[in-house]
């Protein structure tokens, strides 16, 4: 896609979709109204709960050359054999938008033309937090019918190799393949494969190839009206399919829609629950942190099928 062509395409997405900026339910999640949530419970059927995310990651890699930091803070060693009362205790840091962890998006996390979603200034996004658009809009957590579409098994491969781009052809296919339809409100994962390739051949450095959806499919998630967007990769191509423009459709979703997005995700027990099931539509659950002023939070979806 050239640049032209990109820039297009987000001032026709951000006409059709963006509302002017407020805090609160703002952005997509518009789409996901009481009415919607109410009627996503009726998913529910055998009550399995599955996580959609990877187990935090705590070694370092060419993915991960920051990767989360876990300590224990307690027992100490005197405390061990002892008769009194003692407790384990632990501390846990993490860099939240790395590229091997699970986690969410906030629509304050791109800002592209010095503004973020909506029109707020950049300058609102400081050392200090994020006064507008953070993650803590999310307190009441987000829980609707959740979708997954399968990419590599409508292809019939067990992953796509890193470079290739999911368009909105392959949504509309694997939704044809499935027996299932996106509609508006709905949370939609899209799986690539990512997590399976790296589990299978080891980490890589993702940032200069990886797997993502083209910067177009973006218009079928606008048409569609869906409420958010998870991937099992980080939901963009590399290299980028639009030159000078790194993370298009991190730009496209967030900053023209106010899609929340969610980040390297795991669906290798969600597909075979969904394929036994024979549906691929159930409730799903997200509960970010209560991080006032963040620009993202780990995140661990919940699926209830």
């Amino acid at each position: 896609m050239t640049a032209r062509d990109f820039r297009e395409l987000y001032e026709r997405l951000r006409r059709r979709t963006a509302p002017p900026a407020v805090d609160g339910r703002c952005g997509a999640l518009r789409h996901l109204t009481p009415e919607r949530v109410a009627a996503a419970a009726g998913e529910v059927r055998s009550g399995q709960t599955v996580s959609l995310a990877a187990p935090i990651d705590t070694v370092r890699g060419p993915d991960d050359p920051e990767p989360a930091v876990h300590r224990m803070t307690g027992p100490r060693p005197s405390d061990i054999g002892s008769d009194a009362l003692h407790f384990a205790t632990d501390r846990f840091a993490m860099n939240v938008h790395g590229d091997a962890d699970s986690h969410l998006d906030a629509l304050c996390h791109v800002v592209f033309d010095d503004e973020l979603y909506g029109g707020v200034p950049a300058s609102t996004v400081t050392a200090e937090g994020a006064r507008r658009l953070s993650v803590d809009l999310l307190a009441d957590g987000i829980v609707g019918r959740g979708v997954l579409l399968d990419v590599p098994g409508l292809r019939g491969v067990p992953w796509l190799e890193p470079g290739d781009q999911v368009t909105p052809d392959d949504l509309a296919a694997a939704e044809a393949a499935q027996g299932v339809r996106v509609g508006a409100g709905d949370l939609l994962f899209v799986r690539v494969g990512h997590r399976l390739r790296r589990t299978v051949l080891g980490p890589w450095d993702t940032a200069a190839a990886r797997v993502g959806l083209h910067p177009r499919a973006v218009e079928f998630l606008a048409e569609r009206e869906v409420a958010a967007l998870g991937g099992d990769g980080n939901n963009d191509t590399a290299p980028s399919a639009v030159r000078d423009v790194a993370f298009p459709v991190h730009v496209l979703a967030i900053h023209a829609l106010g899609i929340h997005l969610m980040d390297y995700l795991r669906f290798e027990d969600l597909v075979p629950a969904c394929a036994r099931a024979g549906r691929w539509s159930f409730l799903c659950v997200v509960a970010p942190l209560r991080l006032t002023g963040g620009t993202g939070s780990p995140v661990n979806p919940i699926a209830v099928l």
